[in-house]
């Protein structure tokens, strides 16, 4: 079984303050996911791929289609899954690195990051542990640690974000421009823990405008404008 499928996918944004105006976004998306694969979502800003991760994550509600995750030794389709299914889906399943991370008021980056782990039952020793490890990794200053991320700068917020994400053993792992706010460096960083996901077979799914970041990644890149309805000129 495929970590995930996405099966003819649609997506319409409805303004309702502008009388119920209808603007598409895409239809027909179509792709699937190994193990040990980063898919990356590519094409111009405005075409939907941010709109396509939130889909894959249940933040964003399906027109149409099927986006089928192997969760617990069964497809689960999170177009249709129950808002109790699809939270159980992301605390086994599916992580996700999102551009910004909304930050715990009062609550120290290393418990940010630790979190994930210790709600699945770890040790909380362990958890803090290797939450250190991975805020060492990418460069946070010791200090900042004992503090909430919300002080940060958006660069120290990204890799809190990035921490938090990685720390866990998703078996699919969804990403939206986790290098976007980092330096050179730090990118290297990003890049080394996303293949040792791959060698760990993580299903990744991603969206880099980074070039150089993209190219080092990918696995296949699908051209999300084949299947836009934002073309020029409508």
């Amino acid at each position: 079984m495929l970590p995930l499928r996405v099966r003819d996918i649609a997506k319409t944004f409805v303004m309702h303050l502008r009388g119920g105006l209808r603007l598409p976004v895409f239809s027909n998306v179509s792709f699937e996911v190994a193990a040990g694969e980063c898919l990356v979502l590519g094409g111009p800003s405005g075409v939907g791929k941010s709109s396509i991760l939130k889909m894959l994550y249940g933040n964003y509600g399906v027109d149409a289609g099927e986006i089928l995750v192997a969760h617990a030794c069964r497809p689960v389709d999170l177009a249709k899954a129950l808002p109790r299914e699809v939270l159980d889906v992301r605390r086994l399943t599916l992580g996700y690195v999102s551009q910004f991370l909304r930050a715990i008021p009062r609550v120290p980056a290393l418990e940010v990051v630790a979190d994930p782990l210790i709600a699945l039952g770890s040790d909380r020793a362990e958890a803090l542990e290797r939450a250190e490890a991975a805020l060492a990794r990418l460069n946070l200053p010791r200090e900042l640690w004992s503090l909430p991320p919300a002080t940060f700068s958006g660069g120290e917020q990204q890799r809190v974000n990035i921490a938090r994400g990685f720390i866990s053993d998703h078996p699919i792992l969804l990403l939206d421009e986790p290098t976007a706010s980092l330096d050179a460096a730090n990118r290297a960083v990003v890049v080394d823990m996303i293949e040792e996901k791959k060698a760990a077979g993580t299903a990744l799914v991603g969206i880099f405008h980074d070039e150089d970041v993209r190219d080092r990644v990918a696995s296949r890149v699908v051209d999300v404008s084949r299947y836009s309805q934002r073309r020029a000129g409508q």
